[in-house]
């Protein structure tokens, strides 16, 4: 399959969208009783789910089908436009614009699966197994409009929004068909640089939220907190910037719908640490909820990173031990925090050591994995030493969980030939 090139209409699509969600964070920072009102935080969740679902359904339209042609141009263009009266309603007296919201929203669910029945009306090439995804991506998307387009009359006339039932039903369905399918042809190395453009997108928009941070005059107490701030996110850019550049497999097989999903909740989380971070310096947020909301939003940011990860190459995958070490320390991470929740200078700095330690513990492992020349798919913890029930005799070499057995078996005489073993490899012996 031909390798997909990110087009520069996917990048001028992005920014429409860096500019809804901009707006939606808004909503975070509606206050009630010291913290973020219940209702406004519950209609910036779900106001977020909907337009990265609308981001993950042309994404993945563009990366199977898009040929850079003039149905895909015009159905970019179609949905930024509606999106622009989507981005106007995204406020904390939504209920006033549900009607707006919602029809640009079936619009925009509209449009997409009239670009998948074009594909599938005059692209020959595509044979009866991409066919069928395509009727079941076109179905879903006009279900789903249906539904939304439904929820109109039935808020006007009984107060009852139907959006959450909507966008959930598209995240249902969109899983549903993934794992329902076989795999279809995607290119992963397009969607991986695709997914990691937005994330960066989404990185600027952290660089702006903290700017506030610099409002302040200058004194020991603004300088710490604007240097620590920025410097935790720098610290999460360069996290994710090392596991596309060096952990990913980009030429992996893959349907990529669950890569996509992973990050659609990896810039949620995002969002939330600037939001969280950005209650740091403000001192009429409460202590507790604000230093909670910021835990919950890194410990989502990493959770999703280590499930990222999975897509690696096979030198870099974690193994048991590696995975229960990142563990452990976030629970640290997270313990430590509550402790000294009510000293804000602390908590900067123990999330900032935090993102440090982590970066470093992770580009160790995988410099041990990929210097030391180990075999594809396995780790130094994989290496075994069996004896023969038969004759006693001993072998070391990679032990493969899934079928038990022993690859790269070399017989051991004596602890000399254990040794070697280990520096055939590179690892020191345990």
């Amino acid at each position: 399959m031909e390798e997909k090139k990110v087009e520069y209409i996917e990048l001028i699509y992005d920014l429409i969208f860096v500019y809804i969600v901009g707006r939606n964070n808004e909503l975070l920072h509606v206050m009630k009783n010291g913290f973020i009102a219940p209702s406004a935080f519950v209609t910036y969740i779900v106001t977020a789910l909907i337009v990265l679902q609308i981001w993950y359904y042309m994404t993945m339209y563009v990366n199977r089908h898009g040929e850079n042609d003039k149905v895909m141009h015009i159905g970019i263009f179609v949905n930024m436009y509606l999106l622009y009266y989507m981005a106007k309603s995204v406020r904390a007296d939504w209920h006033e614009h549900y009607m707006t919201f919602n029809i640009a929203w079936a619009l925009i669910l509209i449009n997409i699966a009239v670009m998948y029945m074009i594909r599938l009306r005059y692209t020959k090439r595509t044979n009866e197994t991409e066919r069928g995804g395509i009727k079941r991506s076109i179905a879903v998307l006009l279900v789903q409009a249906a539904m939304v387009l439904v929820s109109v009359p039935i808020y006007r006339f009984t107060s009852v929004p139907l959006a959450p039932v909507c966008v959930l039903f598209g995240i249902v369905m969109s899983v549903a068909v993934s794992r329902g399918s076989k795999v279809s042809p995607i290119d992963f190395n397009h969607l991986t640089e695709r997914v990691m453009l937005y994330v960066v997108f989404t990185f600027g928009e952290m660089i702006i939220g903290i700017a506030g941070y610099f409002d302040a005059s200058f004194s020991a107490n603004s300088l710490y907190f604007s240097l620590g701030c920025f410097l935790i996110v720098v610290g999460l850019f360069v996290s994710y910037g090392y596991l596309y550049d060096h952990i990913l497999d980009r030429d992996m097989t893959t349907n990529g719908a669950a890569y996509v999903m992973l990050h659609v909740f990896l810039i949620l989380a995002l969002n939330h640490i600037t939001a969280a971070l950005e209650f740091m310096r403000e001192g009429e947020v409460a202590e507790l909820p604000k230093n909670l909301f910021l835990i919950g939003s890194l410990v989502m940011f990493f959770v999703l990173m280590y499930h990222i990860a999975r897509y690696s190459r096979a030198d870099c995958k974690f193994s048991r031990k590696f995975s229960f070490e990142l563990f452990s320390t976030l629970v640290i991470f997270v313990v430590l925090m509550l402790i000294t929740y009510k000293h804000p200078r602390i908590s900067i700095a123990v999330t900032l050591l935090y993102i440090i330690f982590i970066y470093e513990l992770v580009s160790r492992h995988r410099r041990t994995n990929e210097l030391l020349g180990l075999p594809d798919g396995f780790t130094a913890d994989d290496i075994r030493i069996e004896a023969s029930i038969c004759n006693g005799e001993r072998t070391i070499g990679f032990y493969n969980e899934s079928e038990k057995k022993l690859y790269f078996a070399e017989l051991v005489r004596t602890d000399d030939d254990i040794a070697a073993f280990y520096k055939k490899y590179g690892l020191k012996r345990k």
